[in-house]
């Protein structure tokens, strides 16, 4: 079953990623990175196949200016960026347009030492992230 992608973007980013209630995998893109195009069904097959462990999302870098603030701020210098989050706190990333393997064996490393953060993280006070 082919899961949907999420695109979040800075207005609802603190409600789809900081806030979700299981781990989450964030592509950092862009629509004129041809490497992120490359990539594209690659996230897709994933998206199908672990998308019952791990929430996909992805975040348009240069759709507006507070888009591209955010990815700053998490110190993405390049497209495409993956980072995983969990109770609203960067926990893993990878960069680059990696095989399948690589990108899925990321995926299971995270899941695997993280698979219980959501009951161990304690929430973050962010009153400062709109």
């Amino acid at each position: 079953m082919l899961e949907e992608i999420e695109e979040a973007n800075a207005t609802d980013w603190k409600e789809r990623i900081l806030e979700a209630k299981k781990l989450v995998v964030v592509q950092f893109w862009h629509p004129f990175c041809p490497h992120c195009q490359a990539i594209k069904p690659v996230y897709d097959e994933l998206a199908a196949e672990y998308g019952d462990k791990l929430k996909f999302t992805k975040l348009n870098v240069v759709d507006s200016p507070e888009n591209e603030k955010l990815a700053g701020k998490y110190g993405v210098m390049g497209t495409p960026t993956f980072l995983f989050f969990c109770g609203g706190r960067p926990i893993n990333g990878v960069v680059g347009a990696l095989p399948k393997k690589d990108l899925a064996q990321a995926i299971e490393f995270t899941i695997m030492k993280h698979k219980d953060c959501t009951k161990k993280s304690t929430p973050l006070k962010l009153s400062y992230i709109s």
